[in-house]
């Protein structure tokens, strides 16, 4: 992962965590997303952001999200270096194998 992409990374993830803080989970959960796009292509942040979805999941009490999220991190460990549906959000709200478009903001840092 390049610098900027990490830091991309890491941006996204300090304001979900920030949010999550707050207990914002909806806006926590759209950075985690974020983070989700820019990291898929790597096991830890890529594992990292399936995690903290689950602890959303566990917060709001989502048990499709928890359960969701169990079985996307176990698949972010063996799948991230082969193959990842680019611009895929994360969460269980889509299927895990779609690939997405990949937000304007966030696509020079994919490229």
């Amino acid at each position: 992962m390049n610098n900027e992409l990490k830091n991309a990374f890491n941006t996204e993830m300090i304001l979900a965590r920030t949010s999550y803080e707050k207990a914002d989970y909806t806006t926590a959960f759209y950075h985690l997303e974020r983070a989700h796009i820019l990291g898929q292509s790597y096991i830890i942040p890529h594992t990292y952001s399936h995690w903290w979805m689950c602890k959303i999941g566990f917060k709001t009490h989502n048990t499709k999200e928890i359960i969701g999220q169990f079985v996307r991190m176990a698949a972010s460990i063996v799948f991230s270096r082969i193959w990842v549906p680019l611009g895929n959000t994360g969460g269980t709200n889509v299927n895990p194998f779609k690939p997405m478009p990949i937000p304007d903001d966030l696509k020079r840092f994919l490229n």
